[in-house]
């Protein structure tokens, strides 16, 4: 059994039902390919670091994937042909976490006194 991250940005003038929408089309894909979605993240709209094809913002999305087959390329050009992702990164890992993704637990950080 492989197990992947994939992270992906959809662009920033798409609703988050939209997004919901993309995520739900993206989780069946990887269930036709004989995958298994683990784990969804859905973790907002974020400001780029850098402008990707005249978006500033773009909601992220992260996906823990177990596959028994090596049909990851596929997903890659799924990312690649959809018009409303903007970027996406797929990574192998050796196991797969259940814990919030460094981003979620940045984002829920309790803000200290004296920031």
């Amino acid at each position: 059994m492989n197990f992947y991250e994939a992270v992906f940005i959809v662009r920033q003038g798409a609703s988050t039902s939209h997004v919901e929408t993309i995520t739900q089309e993206v989780v069946g894909f990887i269930k036709d390919l004989g995958g298994e979605v683990t784990k969804t993240e859905f973790c907002g709209l974020k400001q780029l670091a850098y402008p990707i094809k005249k978006n500033n913002k773009g909601y992220y999305v992260l996906l823990n994937i177990a596959n028994k087959n090596n049909n990851i390329n596929e997903l890659e050009r799924k990312f690649r042909l959809h018009e409303d992702i903007i970027r996406s990164l797929i990574i192998r890992v050796d196991k797969l976490e259940n814990s919030p993704s460094a981003l979620m637990r940045r984002t829920n950080k309790p803000v200290e006194k004296g920031e």
